[in-house]
């Protein structure tokens, strides 16, 4: 068993949000887990190879199984680059679901090209933000989307708003478990034309994302136009959309 360490998303050198990406591993999902709540890292990516060739990837965070991590992915990206060479892209699928997910090189490190999913019908009750972030005011209405993992989305007026809100991350967690939802991202618009968030899906206060690229492919979706979003103050994801497809992408910086 191979683990590799990346940091994704990153501006500057260290910084990023980490994922490890395990090549190798031949337990079953009990036993992937127990590691992933060992290790303690925001997300991990298992590296499965299929009989033709091609790899699922398993993602695990340390409380709950994902059926997609974007960070992770990215991670896994540089990886699976790195073993086979100069391919212009690579083709994977997510472990739970079967997502097709396209990898590609870019200018700027790598990308991932995935549809849009269809998020769960559900009515979102007056005062659920409220009830999961603490006193805030919302600009617009609560939405839902998904690039394959769902997310509440919640836009706050403005950075400093955003940074003061105090989620109760139990609360965040019961209801996504019960209502199919992966945690709720909270956004706000930049002075400088680009937007800004948190995401709130783990139980641990200090394991919240510094970047979330499920999120950013989700809110892509919901405003219909490529962003540029920034997170946990050193990270920035650049979106693209065509159609029902997104692209998420951002640097990946190896730690052997």
């Amino acid at each position: 068993m191979k683990i590799f360490e990346r940091k994704c998303f990153g501006t500057t050198p260290g910084s990023g949000n980490t994922a490890l990406v395990i090549d190798g591993h031949q337990g079953d999902g009990a036993a992937r887990q127990q590691l992933a709540s060992g290790w303690q890292t925001s997300a991990c990516a298992f590296l499965d190879p299929q009989d033709d060739g091609s790899w699922h990837i398993d993602y695990y965070y340390p409380h709950m199984r994902s059926p997609l991590c974007l960070h992770a992915t990215l991670a896994a990206a540089q990886v699976l680059f790195a073993r086979q060479g100069h391919d212009e892209t690579i083709e994977v699928r997510t472990a739970m679901r079967g997502q097709p997910l396209r990898l590609a090189r870019t200018a700027g490190g790598f990308g991932i090209g995935l549809a849009r999913q269809t998020a769960p019908p559900l009515a979102i009750a007056p005062g659920l933000a409220a009830a999961l972030l603490g006193p805030c005011e919302l600009l617009s209405a609560p939405a839902l989307a998904s690039v394959g993992s769902p997310k509440l989305l919640l836009e706050v007026a403005s950075p400093a708003a955003l940074h003061r809100l105090a989620p109760d991350l139990a609360a965040i967690a019961a209801w996504g478990q019960a209502h199919g939802v992966s945690g709720c991202y909270a956004y706000c618009r930049r002075a400088d034309g680009g937007y800004e968030g948190r995401n709130f899906n783990h139980l641990d206060p200090r394991l919240e994302d510094s970047a979330t690229g499920v999120a950013a492919g989700a809110l892509t979706v919901h405003l219909g136009q490529a962003l540029v979003l920034h997170q946990g103050g050193s990270c920035r994801m650049v979106t693209e959309i065509d159609g029902d497809m997104v692209t998420v992408g951002g640097k990946v910086e190896a730690f052997e």
